[in-house]
């Protein structure tokens, strides 16, 4: 199974610099993609993962172009294929 994570540049420098990773999580939900993702690059799974292992509020994530939010959170499916953004909200005045 792989599934294809799409970063910011803001998050890539946490990746060693890579906008784009191919992950093959051992299940097949978001969850075990971020534990994937966390053995990789503990650093950015600590910008997206709050210390209890919930997302951050302040961290979109989509699967397929769908918030994970209303999918399910940490449960979403994640198919063989997606393509998982995320993407930290950004504010300012």
């Amino acid at each position: 199974m792989s599934v294809h994570i799409v970063l910011p540049g803001a998050l890539a420098d946490l990746a060693g610099g890579s906008r784009h990773l191919e992950v093959d999580p051992a299940a097949a939900t978001l969850a075990a993609l971020l534990d994937e993702v966390a053995a990789r690059y503990p650093v950015l799974d600590r910008r997206i993962r709050d210390e209890a292992g919930a997302l951050r509020r302040f961290v979109n994530v989509y699967v397929d172009g769908e918030d994970v939010r209303w999918q399910g959170g940490l449960a979403t499916a994640v198919p063989n294929g997606a393509v998982v953004q995320v993407l930290p909200s950004v504010a300012g005045g």
